[in-house]
């Protein structure tokens, strides 16, 4: 079992109280509007998506967006949720196997897609013990699904080329099954509004257009203080999407006013 790093810092430590906090996320000014109920049966197109992973108060309406959408297109069979290595414990790429234990239950990881990925992917819980990246994911699932599954990789390499070789092995691994791929990470960190709002809206481009190797090209030549753009090319890579849509972009100066802010991002991609 994993149990929570983050929990009581980056969202509240007790059920009730969290639950509380993600209806306030979608209810947020600069959130979707209302809590949605999650669509039975027949599943949308959604197959990825961008989400943030700073603590709820700042990050969480944009991250709801996603979450909205995909609730109302229903839910896949299994989750595959990517964050950077923010620690640098652990080897360059990893999964868990683990359940990850969160104040709304215990969600369980999908071993058999777990088991298609060992060999290129390292099983080691140790690069997910202290990471907040994949972790402030899993309680919006949760809100919505109890019973839903997840594959959680950690990558401390977000070089093009491991990008692209995750990329196809995880589509490999998911052939034939229905896998949503979100890529866990904010964008620029701690620069002013408008400055943050340039840089990011050059990455995003790259994005919506399905360009990986675009996106890596925008983040080291702007330099763009982007923490999760490994995952982010990974994701696009795997899901062979064939459109993408900007649902929201805010910072962290949209809750509260300050002069240095983090750009937060949620995207989708369908096929």
């Amino acid at each position: 079992m994993r149990y929570p790093a983050v929990a009581g810092r980056f969202y509240a430590s007790k059920e009730k109280a969290l639950r509380h906090e993600i209806e306030q996320s979608f209810t947020s000014r600069i959130g979707p509007g209302d809590v949605p109920v999650l669509k039975q049966g027949e599943r949308g197109s959604i197959v990825g998506g961008v989400v943030p992973h700073a603590g709820y108060v700042f990050s969480g309406p944009v991250a709801a967006h996603v979450y909205s959408a995909i609730a109302k297109e229903g839910f896949p069979e299994t989750f595959v949720i990517i964050g950077p290595n923010h620690h640098g414990v652990g080897p360059g790429i990893a999964m868990s196997s683990e359940d990850f234990l969160t104040p709304l239950g215990t969600m369980e990881t999908d071993k058999e897609l777990a088991k298609k990925l060992r060999g290129f992917v390292d099983d080691d819980p140790s690069a997910h013990q202290y990471e907040h990246s994949v972790e402030v994911q899993v309680p919006f699932i949760q809100y919505f699904s109890p019973k839903a599954k997840f594959l959680p990789i950690c990558m401390g390499f977000q070089d093009f080329e491991t990008a692209k070789e995750l990329g196809a092995r995880l589509r490999k691994a998911c052939e034939g099954r229905d896998v949503i791929v979100l890529a866990s990470s904010d964008f620029s960190h701690y620069v002013p509004p408008k400055f943050a709002e340039r840089q990011d809206m050059a990455v995003i481009e790259r994005i919506l257009a399905l360009d990986a190797k675009g996106v890596e090209a925008t983040v080291r030549g702007k330099d763009v203080s982007m923490c999760g753009y490994g995952p982010v090319m990974t994701m696009l890579e795997a899901v062979g999407g064939r459109s993408a849509q900007l649902l929201k972009y805010a910072n962290s100066g949209d809750v509260q006013p300050m002069s240095e802010v983090v750009g937060y991002a949620g995207i989708i991609v369908r096929r």
